[in-house]
């Protein structure tokens, strides 16, 4: 007897739309988040570097960074709150599942059914987190990348950019991830009783000092870093090629 055509589960159409709706949210965050980070970022540096063409020292590309991180992370708030809920909306109990079928069927819905500023929750720890983040991001990267080109054994091109990045991405990632989970717990936490799961960051870094122990705010830290990592390289090397190909086709013109 022949055999049918191999039939798709229902398990596995939902966890494949599921996933482009995911993505949908993450492209809408790098879209905000990332661009005004970066862009804020550039922007500052430039005007902070000094006319002889000395950067600025370590302390002011990290408030740089700062700067950069808190306003990124403003405007992608909306953003992040869909991809949170969306990423976690299949591990729910079937009753408790929103449903989001994309980003922007999930804002209109979180703005019609729980109010425009709840777009905007855990907005405080996101900025936290953007602060920790680019401040050890971009600060860390523009100090690496300054520390071996004065070495004299790195020039200004894509191996001096991939080596600075990477040490990028481990500080990184030991400095963002205690707040990485502060900020997701708040993002994704319920109401119980009436009453929000957490009262602020502080209370949740307390809870999982006290019930899963003091290291396991870097659970995971290879597994972050080997996504943080090359992250980080494709970011930076694609914002140094961008740059010089703006400096060159455009302002040198």
């Amino acid at each position: 007897m022949a055999e049918g055509k191999p039939k798709t589960s229902p398990k596995a159409i939902k966890f494949l739309f599921g996933g482009l709706a995911g993505l949908s949210a993450g492209l809408l965050r790098q879209a905000t988040y990332t661009t005004t980070r970066l862009g804020i970022y550039t922007i500052l540096f430039e005007k902070m570097t000094g006319e002889d063409g000395r950067p600025p020292n370590f302390l002011l590309k990290a408030l740089i960074g700062m700067t950069a991180g808190a306003t990124g992370a403003f405007v992608g708030t909306p953003a992040e709150v869909a991809l949170i809920r969306m990423t976690a909306d299949g591990r729910l109990p079937a009753d408790q599942r929103r449903g989001y079928s994309n980003v922007f069927n999930a804002l209109a819905r979180i703005t019609r059914e729980e109010g425009v500023t709840t777009l905007w929750r855990g907005c405080i720890p996101t900025m936290a987190r953007a602060v920790v983040v680019n401040a050890a991001q971009l600060a860390s990267y523009s100090q690496s990348k300054q520390a071996l080109l004065d070495s004299g054994y790195f020039g200004d091109d894509i191996l001096c950019h991939f080596c600075a990045s990477m040490i990028s991405g481990l500080v990184t990632t030991a400095a963002s991830m205690p707040v990485d989970i502060v900020k997701t717990r708040i993002q994704n936490m319920r109401m119980i009783d009436g009453k929000p799961e957490y009262k602020n960051g502080l209370e949740v870094l307390m809870k999982v000092i006290r019930n899963e122990g003091f290291f396991s705010l870097w659970k995971g830290f290879t597994p972050y870093y080997a996504r943080l990592g090359p992250h980080t390289v494709l970011t930076f090397i694609f914002l140094e090629q961008m740059n010089r190909m703006y400096k060159t086709h455009v302002l040198d013109r």
